[in-house]
């Protein structure tokens, strides 16, 4: 057996007091030293992190409940019977992925470490994905969306420049509210967003959204500010950045009024423009570049709602379809 370079708990000092309680110590350990390292060695989004965190508890609690104690003992047959009833409980295809990716990542770095040999899931392959994202608006949908903040007050309009804003450039929810003034370009022609990973970009922002931005800096923001100091554009209580989960009120509020039926969220815009952009004939690159996504491959699955957007218009007006 390689010798360990490390044992579990030597980063003790370093992890996250209260993660994964109740599970037995070396499993605990593990995994807390784990997750230290890929913040700290791998400049890990926190967010990321904690979604890494959550999958595991899922998969290690489940596992030691059945007597697991030992990432060494940890074999195929187990993991196999993990999903079968994490599957039958009715998780999707996607999340049952990311809960065997986040498995499979802990054992690939307890291999490095030298805790074990060969990780038990070497040879077990991926569940397979389904390549269709969540519904996104169709266009009509976006525009109901974007005209369903009404008023004059600060309120609406902040909601207001943050549904434009969402949707002029794909920003993930985090990115948004973490906008600073001085993310802005000065004449509102892009903004730079603070990405996974600490990575930062630059995406444009139509004449629309920026009409809308420009009326909450220069007009609501300021009288919700009263002459207070602050950097941050989209505000909540206070002086304090506007919360996720009023976000997501603010966004299903607005899609009951709008009259859209679906449950959406913050993430149905960034899919939603992701989607009309490619439909339109954006270049994939682009649309990667202003997404964020480190890899292609990530982007080309636009690809797929786009053909099947082409197979639908086909269908509609092809005499012969």
């Amino acid at each position: 057996m390689t010798a360990p370079r490390r044992r579990p708990g030597s980063l003790k000092a370093r992890s996250e007091p209260t993660a994964g309680r109740g599970l037995p110590p070396e499993l605990r350990l593990a995994r807390e030293e784990f997750l230290t390292t890929m913040r700290v060695e791998a400049g890990l989004a926190k967010r990321t992190l904690e979604a890494y965190g959550r999958d595991l508890d899922h998969s290690l609690a489940w596992l030691a409940e059945r007597g697991l104690k030992r990432l060494a003992a940890l074999d195929q047959a187990e993991v196999l019977e993990y999903l079968r009833m994490r599957r039958a409980s009715g998780l999707s295809e996607a999340t049952l992925a990311r809960e065997l990716a986040s498995l499979r990542m802990l054992l690939r770095f307890a291999q490095a470490e030298g805790w074990i040999t060969q990780s038990p899931l070497a040879l077990l392959p991926q569940p397979k994905r389904s390549e269709l994202l969540p519904d996104g608006l169709s266009p009509d949908e976006v525009e109901a969306l974007l005209a369903a903040p009404t008023g004059s007050d600060w309120r609406a309009q902040r909601d207001r420049a943050l549904l434009e804003v969402l949707y002029a450039t794909g920003a993930r929810i985090s990115e948004a509210l973490g906008l600073t003034t001085d993310s802005l370009h000065p004449e509102l022609a892009s903004l730079r967003l603070h990405g996974k990973g600490d990575k930062m970009r630059m995406v444009p922002l139509g004449a629309q959204a920026r009409s809308a931005l420009e009326a909450w800096l220069q007009r609501g923001r300021r009288q919700r500010l009263k002459g207070r100091p602050s950097q941050i554009v989209f505000l909540g209580q206070g002086l304090a950045p506007l919360t996720r989960g009023s976000a997501w009120r603010i966004i299903r509020r607005y899609a009951a009024l709008a009259g859209i039926q679906a449950q959406i969220s913050p993430h149905t815009l960034r899919h939603s423009f992701a989607t009309h952009m490619i439909e339109a004939g954006g270049d994939l690159r682009a649309v990667q570049e202003m997404l964020g996504h480190v890899s292609i491959r990530t982007t080309e699955v636009y690809t797929h709602l786009d053909s099947e957007h082409v197979r639908s218009v086909h269908r509609l007006y092809h005499p012969r379809s």
